[in-house]
């Protein structure tokens, strides 16, 4: 098992997290009681006003009944000056006869505000509050009217913020304090399992739920108790996992072993039978007729490709169980391709398709003969495939390595089928277009150039032909065994040029 790496975003920090929304919260709670409290204050002050109009009006009121009205004005002048308040004295037409004010409204809203006995008016004083009160008689065609302002400041305001201030600091400090002692508590558990979570995922052995016990009685212990479960059912995943890959492996090696005896007891009959066949064609037992000689022929031909077939078995099955290497030392591959062009031109004559080879001197660490089947199934396939048009064979010396490049006009392949064509047993097209073969060419081509440490590619459209590169590295690479079989490359000393 591998160490767990997080490849999201780095999340915020928990522990200086938690007292800071603690202190928003409470920040945004003791401003949201205050003005609540500044508001009621406020109408509280303007109700005060409201009364002390009504009573200053009434009692003023009381007092020109029993005056003279050449005495009306200076008893509200001497009425203002001691209450503070703004009062006018009306007449039934609206005209104003005593105005102690800073500025008298206009008549418009002299109107409004008789036909309104009290409420708010805005003056030069500001905001006020106001009442409009009839005189007794003998004056009870006059209206006065009284403005009152509301404290600029509302009614023990400054107390009442002054103690939310005191009561927010006090439950502030105890909510930080204990979200403070929740946090530590939080982060260390945290700590504690991401600990053992990491020590799970860096052991090779089963894990073991056992390594994480409950910390707490919190969410961290749920959260806990739960990632034990689940490292309970990952420990017993791994090990049916197990179980099943070692019954795999060992039904693999018992494929491999009974697909290597069965080529080899078959083989053996198929080379007595082709030998036979060549002694009567030879025509040592005496002359043959043509319906004979067309008849050997055919078993020939048919023993040829079930040997190859029979090869091709041999070669992957030493593949997989790691028992084929290579001998590699340097040598001309453009020589090596060429032999295999002269041995496909017949092949290539009777299908009236033209072969053409292109070469320069490459040289490089390779295997002669895995070299050779390399290029004689890619050729081979070509041909195959090929109907009409023709097979371009190249090989070219590029930088560090040496390209085998093998282009054909035949019927191309998908692209949905362009990664699984070097799969084994998987043949292109369609079943009734495919050729007579098993599909390990292609399969057993791609993992010799892998153990050569190169790269093969595939460039095909349908109808227009493919393309495979193979790239041979100059000197014999060390790689990695990235397939899973075992594998050596032998170097031996020396130059040929074969």
């Amino acid at each position: 098992m591998t160490a767990v790496r997080s490849t999201a975003s780095a999340p915020l920090p928990f522990a200086p997290l938690a007292p800071l929304l603690v202190l928003l919260l409470g920040v945004l709670s003791a401003t949201l009681l205050a003005h609540q409290g500044t508001t009621a204050l406020e109408a509280q002050g303007r109700s005060a006003a409201l009364l002390r109009a009504r009573v200053l009006g009434a009692a003023l009121a009381a007092r020109l009944a029993g005056t003279s009205r050449e005495h009306f004005a200076p008893l509200l002048e001497r009425a203002a000056r001691r209450s503070g308040a703004e009062l006018l004295l009306i007449d039934p037409g609206g005209r104003v006869l005593v105005d102690v004010s800073l500025t008298a409204p206009p008549p418009a809203q002299l109107r409004a505000l008789l036909a309104r006995p009290e409420g708010d008016a805005e003056t030069r004083l500001g905001a006020t509050q106001y009442t409009v009160t009839a005189l007794p008689a003998p004056h009870a065609e006059l209206r006065l009217a009284t403005f009152v302002r509301p404290p600029g400041t509302p009614f023990a305001s400054s107390s009442l913020i002054g103690s939310i201030g005191a009561l927010t600091l006090m439950l502030l400090g105890t909510a930080v304090l204990a979200a403070l002692s929740i946090t530590r508590d939080v982060k260390r558990d945290l700590a504690f399992a991401t600990e053992r979570i990491t020590a799970l995922a860096s052991s090779e052995g089963t894990p073991d739920a056992s390594a994480l016990p409950l910390r707490g009685i919190d969410q961290v212990a749920v959260l806990t108790a739960a990632l034990g479960v689940l490292v309970d059912r990952f420990g017993a995943a791994e090990q049916a996992y197990r179980a099943d890959l070692a019954r795999a492996l060992a039904s693999d090696r018992q494929r491999s072993a009974f697909l290597a005896a069965l080529s080899h007891e078959l083989r053996t009959p198929l080379n007595s039978i082709l030998g036979f066949t060549d002694v009567l064609l030879a025509e040592v037992d005496g002359p043959l007729s043509e319906e004979a000689r067309e008849n050997l022929e055919v078993i020939r031909s048919s023993g040829q490709h079930l040997r190859g077939l029979i090869a091709d078995v041999l070669d992957l099955t030493a593949l997989e169980s790691g028992e084929l290497h290579l001998t590699c030392h340097l040598a001309n591959v453009a020589e090596v391709v060429a032999d295999v062009v002269r041995e496909q031109e017949l092949a290539a004559r009777d299908k009236l398709v033209t072969l053409r080879l292109e070469t320069e001197p490459a040289m490089a660490e390779v295997d002669l003969r895995r070299v050779r089947q390399i290029a004689s199934n890619l050729i081979g396939n070509a041909l195959k495939f090929t109907q009409h048009g023709e097979v371009r064979v190249r090989v070219l010396r590029e930088e560090e390595e040496v390209l085998l490049i093998v282009e054909d006009t035949g019927p191309g392949i998908a692209a949905a089928e362009l990664r699984a064509i070097f799969q084994v047993f998987r043949q292109s097209g369609d079943a009734s277009s495919r050729h007579v073969g098993t599909g390990l060419g292609l399969a057993i081509t791609h993992r010799l150039v892998q153990m050569h440490g190169g790269k093969i590619d595939l460039k095909s459209d349908l109808g227009k032909g493919a393309r495979f590169t193979v790239r041979f590295p100059i000197q014999a690479a060390k790689f990695v065994d990235t397939l899973g079989y075992g594998r050596s490359v032998l170097r031996q000393v020396g130059t040929s040029t074969r």
